[in-house]
């Protein structure tokens, strides 16, 4: 596959006093031309800190320290401040996950997806002005000359991610990153939300990076998914593959936490114990101590990668052999 975005061992580390927080450890992923692929792992696990190695924009003391990131060819890690200035929000879009804290509160939403196409597409400020009242028309906000002019604490909690996503279309980016895009939406909005996301997806011939913990939405909208745990990516598959023939034991009890509507009575499968802190990762594999699949080598060294298919490859010593849901 054409791939528009290629991660290669990729390492951001914070140096903190306690000792090295290892955020991102040794991360590759392919995306594909045109294709949606979700980042799925429990919160703590680094999807969102992987996009913003992506997007340069790790918080200090944190820094990415090894590794490359080829977007169309070219090496992002060789560009500078102003390159990257440059490419955020032309190239590479990112919808943040809470609207209300990405927006400036003193400036109107209007204004600030105006002030990106000045900036990024030099229009003039009346052209500006028209090209991002379309925009909020095309991700369906009601009276979008009226909205223009609010601030974001004016809108719904739907509207501000749909002016988020009105923000990140605003350049006509070919990478659209969306960091949890329905957070603290409530089902109806959710839906409709998603809704837009596979609409504009078909209409802009887009390549998402969807970060979510949930499945359904995976299921919804991704191609390819790349299950993510304590930094480090440990499978990864079509949604097929993963959803029907998993084959990490991680993968596997994620399935087996999502309610059945067909067995309406059967308890939910937990996974036991938390995602371990960056500075305490255990050696080996760090899901081997919540694995009950663990065998002896697993907390040694982690597993090299098992190509099962082409598109198909688990990082595993004991991997499953059959879907983990039952």
């Amino acid at each position: 596959m054409d791939n528009l975005l290629s991660v290669r061992n990729l390492r951001t580390y914070f140096h903190l006093e306690e000792g090295v927080a290892r955020v991102i450890d040794d991360v590759s992923l392919e995306v594909g031309r045109g294709q949606t692929t979700a980042l799925v792992g429990e919160s703590g696990c680094g999807k969102t800190m992987l996009a913003l190695s992506i997007l340069n924009l790790v918080p200090g003391p944190g820094k990415v320290v090894g590794g490359q990131i080829f977007f169309q060819e070219k090496n992002l890690l060789k560009l500078s401040d102003k390159e990257f200035q440059t490419l955020r929000g032309k190239d590479i879009a990112m919808v943040f996950q809470e609207p209300m804290s990405s927006f400036n509160p003193v400036l109107t939403v209007g204004f600030q997806i105006a002030e990106s196409l000045i900036y990024h597409r030099n229009l003039s400020k009346e052209e500006a002005t028209e090209e991002a009242i379309n925009l909020l028309k095309k991700v369906e906000i009601p009276e979008p000359d009226l909205r223009f002019h609010d601030y974001p604490h004016q809108l719904s909690g739907g509207m501000r991610q749909r002016a988020m996503i009105a923000m990140g279309l605003s350049c006509k980016p070919k990478l659209l990153i969306l960091d949890e895009p329905t957070t603290a939406l409530d089902v109806t909005i959710q839906a409709q939300v998603l809704d837009l996301v596979k609409k504009i997806k078909e209409e802009e011939k887009l390549t998402i990076v969807l970060i979510t913990h949930d499945l359904a939405i995976v299921e919804d909208l991704a191609e390819k998914v790349a299950i993510m745990y304590a930094g480090r990516i440990v499978e990864t598959g079509s949604i097929k593959e993963i959803f029907l023939g998993c084959r990490h034991p991680y993968t596997g009890g994620l399935l087996a936490s999502v309610p059945d509507l067909a067995h309406p009575r059967e308890f939910l499968k937990a996974i036991r114990g938390t995602v371990p802190e960056p500075l305490n990762k255990p050696g080996g594999c760090p899901f081997h101590p919540r694995c009950e699949r663990r065998i002896e080598p697993c907390d040694k060294a982690f597993p090299a990668e098992i190509r099962i298919t082409e598109t198909h490859s688990v990082g595993c010593y004991n991997p499953v052999d059959a879907d983990l849901r039952r």
